[in-house]
């Protein structure tokens, strides 16, 4: 696994979770920094934080991308750890495949590193979509029962 941010917590939360599956993790502590260290040793999964001091997640996970739509890198599955859910959307803008709102809990990052080495796609259950309303009448609300 390939772990980018710049906040060394947050590597040590990362691996901890990673060790506990059985996986060996690289660190990187700036988003430009995870290209080449890809094209050095593509990992199972990069490990992206959306907040990265001097490129962030989004550009970081585009970068792959656009590397990947040239053929001259192999799809690599991401997950972007962010900060708040209103970053969901930019996290399926730049085509993560799953992502874990922040504050890290160990049972959701396994479960999402373990989804996401089976290539199966990881969203946060905490992150939870708000209806959207269209011609000015809400969504009838469900009940407790119906959810």
């Amino acid at each position: 696994m390939l772990i980018c941010s710049d906040a060394e917590w947050l590597h040590d939360e990362v691996r901890a979770v990673l060790s506990a599956v059985g996986a060996d993790s690289r660190s990187v502590y700036r988003g430009a920094a995870v290209l080449p260290a890809v094209q050095k040793q593509a990992p199972d999964l990069v490990v992206l934080d959306f907040q990265v001091g001097n490129m962030g997640g989004m550009a970081t996970c585009l970068e792959l991308r656009l590397e990947e739509s040239a053929g001259r890198l192999s799809r690599l599955p991401v997950l972007m750890l962010l900060d708040r859910r209103a970053d969901v959307f930019l996290a399926r803008r730049a085509d993560a495949q799953g992502w874990v709102v922040k504050p890290l809990d160990p049972l959701r990052m396994r479960k999402a590193v373990t989804e996401l080495l089976a290539g199966r796609p990881f969203h946060d259950a905490a992150f939870k979509p708000v209806p959207v309303v269209v011609g000015g009448e809400a969504p009838p609300a469900q009940s407790a029962d119906a959810r």
